[in-house]
């Protein structure tokens, strides 16, 4: 059964990038990871399931579907998602602000990428797309160092 949904999903996203959203968008990015990462699937199965995430990931654009994958894709297809949102963020307010109100943000803050990676290039342009503060905020931590400056921070007295 997962075989014959894959094997579409391949074939249909070799094409164009609208196919490549048609299937993001009926919810198949999610069966293809669970296809991949399922340790009783076959060598086959998984194969064709990688190679069809990769597709689809490389044309999609449609943020919200790609969107649950920064939080269950392992790093070699996670570099992917991170991809297509560094190239659709900088040109899109709305996708920018639905971005951080929807968690994604938070979330490539938490991603460890290895310095000078692919992965960090695509984290960097993503945080390029944010005044720095918006980051910062984000980070992991950031609430933390804020609550240390409270314990710090000297009251000024005033009579």
């Amino acid at each position: 059964e997962y075989i014959n949904i894959i094997n579409k999903a391949v074939v249909s996203t070799q094409s164009t990038g609208e196919h490549a959203k048609a299937v993001a968008q009926a919810n198949v990015l999610p069966t293809l990871l669970q296809c991949y990462l399922r340790a009783g699937s076959s060598e086959d199965l998984q194969i064709k399931a990688k190679k069809a995430l990769k597709n689809i990931l490389q044309k999609c654009v449609h943020l919200p579907a790609l969107e649950p994958l920064l939080h269950d894709a392992p790093p070699n297809i996670l570099k992917h998602v991170v991809a297509q949102f560094s190239k659709v963020l900088p040109h899109d307010a709305k996708a920018r602000r639905l971005f951080v109100t929807s968690g994604g943000l938070k979330k490539v803050q938490e991603i460890k990428a290895e310095p000078g990676s692919a992965l960090m290039e695509y984290i960097n342009i993503i945080n390029g797309c944010y005044p720095e503060e918006i980051v910062r905020y984000y980070s992991p931590g950031y609430s933390e160092r804020l609550l240390e400056r409270i314990d710090n921070h000297q009251p000024i007295m005033t009579n």
